[in-house]
């Protein structure tokens, strides 16, 4: 009885580790940001809040970064699970290792754990660290 007792727990313990999907969003947009959170020397924050993406629980803020314009090929991201109750989501998303005194150059935009976006992207913004 005991052995049928933990199969059955384990069965559902594995069952509610699932990632459920929700429905996708008609169109991804920024609804506010991107904005600087933080900025120090070697270090910056962004932050953007889009309307709820749906689709897999867990998605990414991508931040796309450089000093020039037109070569914004560094990338930092960073997890977030959704809350499938929230009509929107707060992104945020750390660069480390920056130089100071330097001005950069960014856009954002999120994709699903997959690696498929969610079709939104920012324009180009700029931010100096101190």
């Amino acid at each position: 009885m005991w052995r049928l007792f933990l199969a059955i727990a384990v069965a559902v313990g594995v069952l509610a580790q699932e990632s459920p999907t929700t429905a996708k969003a008609a169109r991804v947009r920024i609804i506010q940001g991107p904005e600087i959170e933080l900025a120090k020397e070697h270090l910056t924050i962004i932050r953007w809040t889009t309307n709820n993406p749906g689709g897999s629980l867990v998605h990414y803020g991508v931040v796309h970064y450089g000093t020039d314009p037109k070569d914004l090929s560094q990338t930092a991201k960073n997890p977030i699970r959704l809350n499938p109750d929230r009509p929107s989501i707060l992104f945020r998303v750390r660069m480390d290792d920056l130089k100071p005194r330097t001005t950069y150059f960014y856009t954002v935009d999120s994709m699903e754990a997959t690696g498929e976006g969610d079709g939104v992207k920012s324009t180009v913004k700029q931010f100096t660290t101190p």
